[in-house]
């Protein structure tokens, strides 16, 4: 038996299909504010103040895993609706909370391990959803662009001690950009558009990022952001991500002459 601690977008849905299709039991815990999972009888739409009434739920399913996946967003701690082990817990999660989202979901793991419940890895039944190091465009990054890549990454390993930074855009052997709190779509959208295409979006794992419950994301509509803004290509990190319409994306690197590499 698997708990699912499930938040917004795509990622979820994949997990619960393959879930399905190894006939492995699992259940919902919902953390997404319009419980959208409510269609599943094996959901449950608790909020994450609620620590007492969700390992009580684990623990009556005789159930010793778990996995976190989707959008989780931070909660409003002074919105916060909580049972006594909420209480208990709760000045642990605000001490979390000063340093972002990722330090809030390291906190919940250790909780959880505190319990005796094992957080397995987001991809751990999805392994087609993360690329093994290589280029999986018909276009192969050349010397250069294998230069400016690794200044990129110097870049953002500098900055990524911010929680929130995942992603950074260089071009020219530039930094133009990097993520902010409201994520890589957003930071891309501001960029200016050129007409020649260089430069690239490097998305990798922060340096101390529990990589269990936080892999950094693309979707189609990063690889057709990148285009827009004349972007050569993108850069992920062997292992240490995920690539939600695989198919897809390679498919449109290969029609726009576009770039997708991993480290």
């Amino acid at each position: 038996m698997i708990c699912l601690f499930l938040g917004n977008r795509n990622l979820p849905k994949l997990i619960i299909k393959r879930l399905k299709r190894k006939k492995i039991n699992f259940f919902i815990i919902d953390l997404t504010k319009k419980n959208i999972f409510k269609k599943f009888d094996n959901s449950f739409h608790i909020g994450i103040g609620k620590f007492g009434k969700i390992l009580n739920l684990i623990k009556s399913k005789n159930c010793k895993k778990v996995i976190f996946a989707g959008n989780i967003e931070k909660p409003k701690i002074s919105s916060l609706k909580l049972d006594f082990k909420g209480i208990y817990y709760l000045p642990r999660i605000i001490k979390a909370a000063k340093f972002g989202d990722a330090a809030i979901l390291k906190e919940l793991i250790k909780i959880l391990g505190e319990n005796k419940i094992k957080v397995l890895k987001l991809n751990k039944f999805n392994p087609e959803l993360t690329l093994k190091k290589g280029t999986y465009s018909k276009l192969k990054p050349n010397l250069n662009q294998k230069r400016e890549i690794n200044k990129g990454i110097r870049y953002l390993y500098s900055i990524n001690s911010h929680n929130h930074v995942q992603a950074a855009v260089i071009r020219n052997n530039k930094l133009i950009s990097y993520e902010k709190k409201q994520g890589t779509q957003s930071m891309l959208s501001k960029i200016s558009k050129v007409k020649k295409n260089n430069g690239f979006l490097i998305k990798l794992p922060k340096k101390n990022q529990d990589l269990r419950a936080d892999l950094p994301t693309i979707g189609f509509d990063t690889i057709k952001e990148c285009k827009r803004i004349g972007l050569r290509g993108i850069v992920l990190k062997n292992n240490q991500h995920i690539i939600l319409d695989k198919k897809k994306i390679i498919e449109f690197s290969n029609k726009n002459k576009m770039i997708l590499h991993v480290i």
